[in-house]
């Protein structure tokens, strides 16, 4: 069979090992009924539903004609390094290393470092618009996660809060 759409042939089977992975690892939380749901049912019905889209992308991909076969290009490799190293130092700095003696520094720090690192993968960043962008990511998550859904973590840094 030939591959008609590169792009739509490797994202339909992302698509496909992550609905997989998350079913897989749904099944080993108690699922519940759709009445009653456990605390597996929902990643459980995310992951089917996200393999389930990735196999009709993945056949479209096979089936449907594209104009030049859409061929994958270069690894983008800064904005791939940029967007996973925002995503360690968030758990890092949320929650800490206490093996590393790292402490945690809280929702508001890992914000700022998230929204800073992350949008250093961007062509032309610019410091103005990334601060207005982590100071508003920073106050709705502190309204949503601590005053609305009162969440029990660190909000500032230890050695701020005492």
């Amino acid at each position: 069979m030939h591959i008609k759409s590169q792009k739509d042939f490797f994202c339909g089977l992302m698509f496909m090992t992550v609905g997989v992975a998350f079913a897989w690892g749904a099944s080993t939380y108690s699922l519940g009924t759709g009445a009653r749901m456990g605390p597996g049912y929902f990643p459980l019905m995310l992951g089917i539903m996200l393999a389930i889209l990735g196999a009709a992308i993945t056949f479209s991909a096979l089936v449907v004609e594209t104009e030049g076969g859409e061929k994958i290009g270069k690894w983008a490799w800064k904005p791939l390094f940029f967007i996973i190293a925002a995503n360690v130092t968030f758990g890092v700095l949320l929650a800490g290393v206490p093996a590393l003696k790292i402490p945690a520094f809280g929702l508001i720090v890992a914000i700022y470092a998230v929204t800073f690192i992350a949008s250093m993968a961007e062509a032309g960043w610019k410091f103005k618009n990334t601060f207005i962008l982590a100071t508003v990511l920073a106050v709705g998550s502190y309204l949503a996660f601590v005053v609305a859904l009162k969440l029990q973590f660190p909000v500032w840094p230890a050695f701020i809060t005492g």
